[in-house]
């Protein structure tokens, strides 16, 4: 499943299969890597934490119109998902924080620290990518995100590794960048 600018959810209201891990719903299939991420973290002497997992339409819709308020609709595109093109209603997205710097969860220095860092070298093998980053933005249509990971499953996220694909739109060749409107 992928969702991006360009491939909205059908239907636009999709409501997955949940599970709770930590306190936040996450679509089952990938509720158990979830888990074993955090888990392998702790395991490694980092202390990485759910931020945000499952949202639906209604609540998808508060946070993007959030962000309108805040900063334009053309900011607000580069930045959070317009309702029904949001990772997060799969159920598949989730985002984490650390508590080394808790003033950097959901800005892009929390790739530089601790726990971002361990995020980036050890999600694949959990079946997760760093979905928004900076060498991808023009393919994904978004803003770095260094604490958004989506879950594809370990066999496909150890072949992206492998193959240094970054982008679900690159291998699985469907359209990404931004709306078409």
């Amino acid at each position: 499943m992928v969702v991006n600018k360009r491939r909205p959810l059908d239907p636009i209201d999709y409501e997955p299969d949940l599970t709770v891990v930590r306190g936040y719903l996450v679509r089952t299939d990938a509720a158990r890597d979830v888990a074993a991420l955090l888990d392998a973290a702790a395991a490694d002497g980092v202390r990485l934490t759910l931020r945000s997992a499952y949202r639906g339409y209604p609540k998808q819709a508060a946070v993007y119109e959030g962000w309108v308020a805040q900063l334009g609709a053309e900011q607000a595109d580069e930045v959070s998902a317009r309702p029904g093109h949001s990772e997060h209603q799969t159920g598949l997205g989730v985002d984490v924080g650390g508590t080394t710097r808790p003033e950097c969860d959901f800005e892009a220095c929390f790739g530089e620290t601790v726990e971002g860092r361990w995020v980036a070298e050890h999600a694949a093998e959990f079946g997760m990518l760093v979905r928004y980053t900076r060498q991808n933005s023009a393919v994904t249509g978004y803003a770095p995100e260094p604490w958004h990971l989506r879950w594809v499953g370990r066999e496909l996220a150890a072949h992206m590794r492998a193959t240094g694909v970054t982008t679900l739109e690159e291998v699985l060749d469907v359209p990404g960048g931004d709306y078409a409107d």
